[in-house]
């Protein structure tokens, strides 16, 4: 599938096939003066696993015999040793992470309509934990999956905090999925709902697979001496290499950058690295395990585990039928299925030891296991040493592999968790190896967050067109300053950048790319206004199914390397559902003369010296940044409107709120929708304005528009969008 791509423009035209103004409508209401909110407090950074060719420094959890933190130690009542040499501990800190205190659940405010609060995205100084809660769906059964997807809805309602991070990433999704870190529970919660068994060779629909007679017959040998048993174990371990390591691979890479501790927990039905038959393990996927377990312990990720089969029967059971077996027989498959469970444990706890992570397992309380990881976050010890110089002498051109422990002198008996060690390759020599322009566009389209070293502003938004069917539009304004322009003989001014944008279906798959270099050159006066005001551009990406789609996009800058990037979640309703649903929506800002003139009645469709002349180019629907005194216009579309069987129109209302730092502070009246001029019965355009007054406390809004259908049945009678944006003086 290719994108369309429109050209690169100084202006967005707002109007597109099925998002439209409604003509006529009133003046917009003044928004009342807000008073202003203190800002809150934002946790420092800091640097956690560092290894470089003057500093190794590690992080550690202790704690006492009842499981408790200790938070008291002092350096000397430590002893690190790197290789089982002691080394002189150069820094030593315990750093305590507050836990954000959590907000409480308001009454709901009867005057303030219908229709949910908005969430409020989190800027990353804000973030306060990190979490991505990794599911191995590739080999997890049926039943696992059932209590999991129960275990997940719990932790949203009662441990997220509001100043959370967080991401349920499938190790089937793949690099997709990556993408879905966010404080926005709804969105966390439709991720919990698409989790789904997986039927496919050698995962069975329960914890284990029942004995049965026609199990036993010994397996055929092919001529290389191997056995089907054999293709069977080797195609477990194939998805545990592709698959689990894959998507953990992706996970750390993209929390690489991220300040502080950042925590995975991997949710599984177990991974045997180790057998007895193979003492040393697969030694490909033992070598992308070790690659995997340093890249986490250098990125300041810990790795949790937990055995999503909780408490299990190794018994027989009730699916089991032994009635044709001899006792020796069923006695063989059950010495089998225990030696596999308890393997299978053990590459959970490997994986969680060599972080310094936790290892749950023989609990059917998986909630309560999941507190137990999300309280041992609470605090760390951060221990620093100089390292020797042999550290970092490679043997035969390979870097060695340094095992770090850490002891504690004090009386007592104290449990000490940390990182493993790490190879000897200082920090500063791995990112000088990832420093190609390439990778600096997947590092920054990996990452959870925006980089804005080239200032991006993305709106991605959902729209249904008769003739086209659904599709996702998205605008990418680029802050022309942060490009590097060259001036040619001939006067005009070129830069050139690298694009790429990429569109995520819900399942990890990928939907759409684009990968280009672009070179813009421009005349002295357009340059002028591009340096001032940056340009736009717009990708339009065919969607066939319904779902939630992840939209990212990365930019570099070719001469200066800096790099910029931006991503935005989307969900694309089935609009063959006959229930009231909308496109996304769109605002920009108009002066409140023009409006008041009845220029609103055309929201797009403008040259860009009408936009620059009349108007704040900055106000347009991608970067959404207004000026107090001028009015903010929206639009929309309403899909599926029940339409009166007497005069065949439709009965609908539109309500505007507004949020600010999540609070509810506007409350617009319930307006009747007019169709004039509208013919098709499915899809009513339409939007409103409202004044922003100039006492409005500058800082960022989000706006939530409520479309009521009075002739629909209560279930069916709402459907709301809301867009955030930015006041300023």
């Amino acid at each position: 599938m290719k994108s369309v791509l429109l050209s690169l423009t100084l202006c967005l035209q707002l109007v597109s096939n099925g998002l439209a103004q409604q003509p006529g409508a009133p003046p917009p209401p003044k928004l009342p003066a807000q008073k202003p909110v203190a800002p809150t407090a934002e946790p420092a950074d800091v640097d956690v696993v560092k290894i470089t060719t003057n500093l190794v420094q590690i992080d550690a959890v202790v704690t006492d015999r009842k499981g408790k933190h200790v938070t008291d130690l002092r350096a000397e009542e430590v002893e690190m040793l790197e290789d089982g040499k002691p080394q002189a501990v150069t820094n030593f800190a315990y750093i305590n992470i507050a836990r954000p205190v959590e907000t409480p659940k308001s009454e709901p405010n009867k005057e303030s309509g219908p229709g949910p609060a908005v969430p409020k995205e989190l800027r990353p100084e804000q973030v306060q934990r990190t979490i991505a809660l990794v599911v191995d769906d590739f080999l997890m059964s049926f039943d696992s999956v059932h209590y999991m997807k129960e275990t997940l809805k719990k932790f949203l309602d009662e441990q997220m905090q509001p100043n959370d991070l967080v991401a349920i990433i499938k190790t089937s999704g793949g690099m997709g999925a990556l993408q879905q870190f966010t404080s926005n529970k709804q969105q966390l919660y439709t991720a919990v709902e698409k989790l789904k068994w997986i039927p496919r060779l050698g995962n069975a629909s329960s914890t284990f697979v029942p004995i049965r007679q026609e199990t036993l017959p010994v397996p055929e040998r092919h001529e290389d001496g191997t056995s089907e048993l054999d293709d069977l174990n080797q195609f477990r371990k194939d998805l545990f290499s592709v698959g689990t390591l894959g998507a953990l691979n992706y996970v750390v890479q993209g929390l690489r950058e991220f300040p502080g501790r950042k925590m995975v927990v991997l949710f599984s039905d177990g991974l045997q690295i180790f057998s007895p038959s193979e003492p040393s393990g697969s030694s490909r996927i033992l070598d992308s395990l070790r690659l995997l377990l340093d890249l986490a312990n250098r990125s300041s990720v810990v790795i949790n585990t937990m055995d999503a089969r909780g408490l299990a029967e190794l018994g027989l059971t009730a699916s089991d039928s032994t009635a044709q077996m001899t006792p020796a027989q069923v006695e063989q498959r059950l010495s089998r299925r225990r030696a596999y469970f308890f393997e299978s444990q053990q590459g959970l706890d490997y994986i969680a030891t060599q972080t310094g992570g936790l290892s749950i397992h023989n609990t059917n309380d998986l909630n309560q296991g999941l507190k137990r990881i999300m309280d041992d976050q609470s605090g760390y010890y951060l221990i620093g040493y100089r390292p020797d110089e042999s550290t970092f002498d490679g043997t035969n051109g390979r870097a060695n592999f340094h095992h770090v422990s850490l002891k504690v002198k004090r009386a007592g008996k104290y449990n000490v968790r940390t990182r493993t060690g790490f190879y000897g390759v200082s920090d500063e020599k791995l990112k000088s190896a990832n420093d190609t322009p390439q990778q600096q566009l997947i590092s920054a389209l990996l990452s959870p967050f925006s980089n804005s070293e080239v200032q991006l502003r993305l709106t991605s938004l959902f729209a249904d067109d008769a003739d086209k069917g659904s599709v996702l539009r998205s605008f990418l304004h680029v802050r022309a300053s942060d490009l590097t322009f060259t001036r040619d003989a001939n006067g005009t001014h070129k830069a050139v950048f690298e694009l790429i944008a990429v569109t995520f279906g819900e399942n990890g798959k990928l939907v759409d790319q684009v990968v280009n270099q672009h070179t813009i050159e421009l005349t002295e006066p357009m340059f002028q206004k591009v340096a001032r005001y940056g340009f736009t551009y717009n990708t339009t990406v065919p969607i066939k199914r319904p779902g939630a789609y992840q939209f990212r996009t990365a930019l570099r800058d070719g001469a200066s390397g800096r790099v910029g990037s931006a991503s935005q979640f989307v969900e694309v309703p089935d609009v063959n559902k006959d229930r009231l649903m909308t496109s996304g929506l769109l605002i920009r800002g108009i002066p409140l003369d023009r409006y008041l003139k009845g220029l609103s009645s055309t929201i797009g469709a403008q040259s860009a010296a009408d936009m620059t002349e009349d108007s704040d180019p900055m106000a347009n629907t991608s970067v959404r940044q207004f000026r107090t005194g001028t009015a903010m216009v929206y639009a929309l579309t309403i899909y599926n409107a029940r339409t009166d069987k007497a005069t065949g129109k439709p009965s609908l209302t539109i309500q505007a709120r507004l949020f600010r730092n999540g609070q509810l502070v506007f409350t617009g009246n319930e307006a009747p929708f007019d169709i004039r001029d509208q013919t098709d019965p499915k899809r009513f355009g339409g939007g409103g304005a409202i004044q922003l007054g100039t006492s409005l406390t500058p800082g960022e809004y989000v706006l939530q528009i409520v479309v009521s259908d009075l002739l629909a049945k209560n279930k069916q009678r709402v459907a709301t969008q809301w867009m955030d944006f930015e006041i300023l003086k």
